[in-house]
């Protein structure tokens, strides 16, 4: 090993992670498969798990107190710095799990927030990264100046401190005014950039995070986008012609892939982005068709599909990574439960050819349609 692979190395975070298993996970499933890979995304090191089963959570720490001397016994013995909650905490909930655990506390919503980050390549990703980043700092701000607190009552101890974090607050809120104005912009950008669209249809491409998008974006258009094995690898959206058989135009555009649990404040910040899908005339909904629990996923999807209002957008279901299937009995099965739905591989192009020619014959029939209601006469 290198000397930069070894400093890399010692350099990952050592993390524990902690979450409670919701019902639809007593089937067996891994309650912390996605944590795990959102963990690794960000470069943190996985030592230990610990899952809270019962239904409710304390309302001072969300872990009950078992379960953090659980996570105690674990970090000291594994000697990691950093907890990574499957959830969300409020800001004193942070705070308490830290005291009592001595390790930095990280939720849901600050490990996504952190991928985001590091993914954002262009501006506009980035000022969305940023306005979601700071909408989640500013009812935190507090943490940052209870050291003041422990200095007690009387005078000279409160005015300094609530001084500064106001000023902090008040900086922030003028910041984020200032990000949601310049988005302002970038929204009407993207509406004069589909106006001169008119004529083609509009596909767009959404799915989980890591089913494959990317690369079976990259096999209808013959694009070269990026693509990786790892949880949000696109953040832009990009759009290309998405060639097609006959006279009929037709765009494809590849967005930031779907998560179980998604930030509402990310979903707002990406608004300029996902419009790209709420305009769409035909949504291919891609799976990954190896996951052991595909409907979690699906359900996942159309879950942020109806917080952005796109859930009644004509939709396509495709099963990407059959080459990825161990057995044909799997395949079969997923066939059975979704007969409606094509299945492709993007790495062997199989099912490509029929992907194509389906996209096309709903998008015909679906124009069918709107002509027809919009006929006066039905005809």
């Amino acid at each position: 090993m290198s000397r930069a692979a070894a400093s890399t190395r010692r350099r990952r975070e050592r993390a524990i992670l902690a979450g409670r298993a919701p019902a639809r996970f007593a089937n067996g499933a891994d309650p912390f498969t996605e944590l795990r890979l959102l963990a690794e995304t960000a470069g943190a090191e996985v030592l230990g798990e610990v899952l809270q089963r019962r239904a409710s959570v304390r309302s001072s720490t969300f872990l009950s107190k078992g379960k953090i001397e659980e996570v105690r016994l674990l970090s000291e013995e594994q000697d990691a710095t950093l907890l990574l909650m499957d959830d969300d905490l409020s800001p004193a909930q942070s705070r308490n799990l830290e005291e009592e655990l001595d390790l930095r506390v990280v939720d849901r919503s600050g490990l996504i927030l952190d991928i985001f980050a590091r993914r954002a390549r262009t501006r506009e990703a980035r000022l969305q990264v940023e306005l979601a980043q700071l909408e989640y700092v500013l009812p935190r701000l507090t943490r940052m100046w209870e050291h003041l607190s422990r200095l007690g009552g009387g005078i000279g101890t409160r005015g300094p401190g609530e001084t500064q974090l106001e000023v902090d607050r008040r900086r922030i809120r003028e910041r984020i005014a200032k990000l949601k104005r310049e988005l302002e912009g970038v929204v009407r950008e993207r509406r004069v950039q589909r106006k001169g669209r008119l004529g083609c249809y509009k596909v767009s491409l959404v799915g989980y995070t890591n089913a494959g998008k990317s690369t079976l974006f990259n096999a209808l258009t013959r694009a070269r986008v990026f693509v990786e094995d790892q949880l949000f690898a696109t953040l832009d959206p990009t759009t290309r012609v998405y060639a097609t058989s006959g006279r009929t135009r037709a765009l494809l555009t590849d967005t930031v892939g779907f998560i179980r649990k998604l930030p509402a404040h990310l979903v707002a910040s990406f608004r300029a982005t996902l419009e790209e899908v709420t305009e769409a005339d035909l949504l291919l909904h891609v799976v990954d068709a190896a996951e052991p629990s595909p409907q979690v996923h699906i359900d996942a999807v159309e879950s942020v599909l109806e917080e952005i209002g796109a859930l009644g957008r004509p939709r396509l279901l495709v099963f990407n990574k059959i080459d990825a299937l161990a057995d044909e009995v799997g395949l079969i099965g997923l066939r059975a439960q979704h007969p409606g739905a094509v299945f492709v591989s993007a790495v062997t192009r199989e099912g490509i050819p029929e992907l194509r020619e389906e996209s096309i014959r709903r998008l015909r029939a679906e124009d069918g349609s709107l002509r027809q209601q919009e006929s006066p006469n039905g005809e």
